[in-house]
């Protein structure tokens, strides 16, 4: 039984087309590499923020029954240079069985034993002892927390052994809904199932933020099957006119496809394992990451590099239902790919769509997520139908050669020229989005003010305390009592004492460990500490955005470039014969960039002002008013993306100067 010939057809045509079948297939494994990095990054920065969640999570203790019970835990939180100090204090109850060690420990702490994370111990020996060291219990050595009971690196987490009856433990708030950062619980274990407020927001941030790139990165991967493509049709053409079955042609198409993505997706994958130590030296929400939080696992970056294969191997496929059908017109150029209005009906039925769902109540991350995806897909969608439009727009009114020349090849290939602008103009509706949006600014402002709950004493007490502590460690301050019926201020609702602390953040850090001993079980707070959730949402939210306008002009930038290449190549035969009719090769440059520039303002500027609209809706559900530096941010974001655009095209100048003056017959 004779085997088919099918492969063997295919490694000789790709190992006989030449320099300029080489470049091609380059330039589809380099597209598939960049997206196939860019996956793997989103992959570990939501699998990372997960880890990092669970790593929190412990420090929430599940109350169980008394019954059950083998412990008691509290979670408290103090600030120090505007950074979150978690205090967990933990005593064993008597007479029951023995508690496991809690996460980064080796055993469970006894009365006396104080365990800190490496970051807080540096910065206890970095900072005078009454600004931070004096809040915690000395007089012997301390133990480490390692990293199983970490987030991060620069995390501040100090661990305390106590007794029963101790006054930390018994007069510990209970926390809830509207008090996040402290806890009170009988426990058993420490299988807490609620992370941190310092990073439950992190992963929800980075599928936001997925989401926004996810669509464009498809893009570019499947683009990796397309590059090249006019030069593929050709020959396969020839075959299929020789006699060779559309089958034949497919198979051939989508091993040959296949390897090509295989390949660049392996090199993606490899640079990203080579990156791991660097990526975890960028900062994200508490701090930057151990490095082992950004491995996806050897199953997950297999998948991954299969996925980038065969995405570019269905797109090399797809392309081909042209020759299947008419080899002879594709062999002489014959079919324009036209477009159809179906397109334009889609986009306009989505973004209704959109626009309702978007007013109809508060939705959820996947909800959110999911209309994102659609608006993506609907301006891809709607992408080639208005670079075709323009195209013969602009053939009616052309005045030039120039004009003249970019207005057929955008009516010609309006799927080609599309490719070519869709990350930057996808890109456009992140700036917009994110450089307008203002969520989550809003919080409380009463800076140099330090709060203390009055637990078993009264607040007038309390207050001649205070006064008493702040006077003998040196702190200018003014003292007032808090009732029950004050809700302005730091402690709403809550009796206590509010300190007005004069001088900088050392006298604010001196305030809060003087006052630490005042109320037991009751840490002093700042207005960081009322604010910490919504700041944790915000600075989520803005390195997010920062992360994902960087990715997304790097992945527009390579669409850019690479296509532009591909496009060259593509197109060398009409470049030469045009060049040897006379065509001066300035004429054809600025054909190209026109081909390229005339789309882009139109479309980037379509979903840019998508973006602000979606940024200035949020902006109104938040009742914030937009920041005037918004509009500057939005200019450089789109001045970068245009330089962005122009440099990846100047890059493939020298390609087509070559091209052109190649006067022999192109094997093709």
């Amino acid at each position: 039984m004779r085997s088919s010939p099918v492969l063997s057809l295919t490694w000789h045509l790709a190992r006989s087309s030449g320099r300029r079948g080489l470049q091609s297939h380059l330039l589809s494994a380099a597209a598939a590499a960049v997206g196939a990095l860019v996956l793997l990054l989103l992959l570990a920065s939501y699998l990372g923020s997960g880890v990092r969640a669970d790593r929190t999570a412990w420090r929430q203790p599940d109350a169980v029954a008394a019954r059950a019970a083998t412990a008691v835990q509290t979670t408290g939180t103090t600030f120090v240079d505007h950074r979150p100090v978690t205090v967990v204090s933990l005593a064993r109850l008597p007479g029951r069985a023995a508690t496991p060690a809690p996460p980064g420990l080796d055993r469970f702490p006894a009365p006396g034993q104080v365990s800190f994370s490496p970051a807080l111990a540096r910065l206890m020996k970095e900072l005078p002892a009454e600004r931070l060291a004096d809040r915690f219990p000395s007089g012997r050595d301390h133990g480490t927390i390692g990293v199983a009971g970490l987030a991060a690196p620069e995390e501040l987490v100090a661990v305390i052994g106590r007794a029963p009856e101790d006054p930390a433990i018994t007069r510990a708030p209970e926390g809830g809904d509207f008090d996040t950062l402290d806890a009170h619980a009988l426990i058993s274990d420490f299988a807490g199932t609620k992370p941190s407020t310092f990073t439950a927001f992190d992963q929800p941030a980075t599928l936001l933020g997925g989401g926004l790139l996810v669509v464009p990165v498809v893009v570019l991967a499947s683009a990796a099957g397309r590059l090249g493509a006019a030069r593929r049709e050709q020959r396969l053409a020839a075959l299929r006119l020789a006699g060779a079955t559309p089958r034949q042609i497919l198979t051939m198409t989508g091993a040959e496809s296949a390897a090509v993505g295989l390949s660049g997706a392996c090199a993606g994958a490899l640079a990203y394992v080579v990156l791991l130590p660097l990526l975890a030296r960028m900062p994200y929400g508490i701090g930057t990451w151990y490095t082992g939080q950004l491995w996806v696992g050897l199953p997950r970056l297999l998948a991954t590099v299969a996925a980038v294969a065969v995405l570019t191997s269905v797109s090399a496929v797809t392309t081909l239902h042209g020759v299947a059908r008419s080899p002879l017109g594709v062999a002489q150029q014959a079919n324009p790919r036209r477009t159809r209005l179906i397109r334009l009906v889609l986009f306009v039925a989505i973004g209704l769509y959109v626009v309702v769902r978007a007013h109809g109540g508060e939705l959820t991350t996947g909800q959110a997520l999911a209309l994102v995806t659609l608006v993506y897909s609907a301006f891809w969608m709607l992408g080639p139908w208005v670079v075709d439009m323009l195209g013969r727009l602009l053939s009616r009114f052309a005045r030039g050669p120039a004009t003249l020349l970019a207005a057929r090849r955008l009516s010609d290939d309006p799927r080609g020229a599309w490719r070519t602008v869709s990350g930057l103009v996808l890109a456009g509706l992140v700036a917009g989005f994110f450089t307008v949006g203002q969520v989550g600014i809003i919080g409380t402002g009463y800076p140099g003010q330090v709060a203390v709950r009055a637990a078993d004493s009264s607040p007038r007490e309390l207050a001649a305390r205070a006064r008493e502590a702040l006077a003998e460690a040196g702190v200018r301050a003014s003292v007032r009592t808090v009732s029950e019926d004050d809700f302005d201020g730091l402690l709403t609702g809550e009796a206590g004492i509010v300190a007005r602390v004069r001088g900088g953040d050392a006298e604010l850090d001196t305030a809060l460990t003087a006052l630490s001993s005042l109320s037991p079980g009751n840490l002093p707070f700042t207005e960081q500490y009322a604010n910490a959730e919504n700041d944790a949402v915000t600075r989520g939210i803005g390195q997010m955005g920062l992360a994902v306008l960087s990715l997304g002009f790097l992945v527009a930038a390579a669409s850019a470039g690479l296509t532009a290449a591909a496009t060259v190549l593509d197109r060398r035969r009409v470049y030469g014969l045009l060049r040897l009719a006379g065509t001066p090769l300035k004429v054809l440059d600025r054909a190209r960039i026109r081909e390229t520039a005339l789309p882009l303002v139109v479309l980037a500027g379509g979903t840019t002002a998508t973006g602000i609209y979606a940024g200035t809706k949020l902006n109104e559900a938040f009742h914030v008013e937009a920041d005037s530096a918004g509009v500057l941010r939005l200019v450089f974001c789109v001045g970068l993306g245009t330089v962005t655009m122009f440099a990846a095209l100047a890059g493939s100048r020298p390609l087509l100067r070559r091209v052109t003056t190649e006067r022999s017959q192109d094997p093709d």
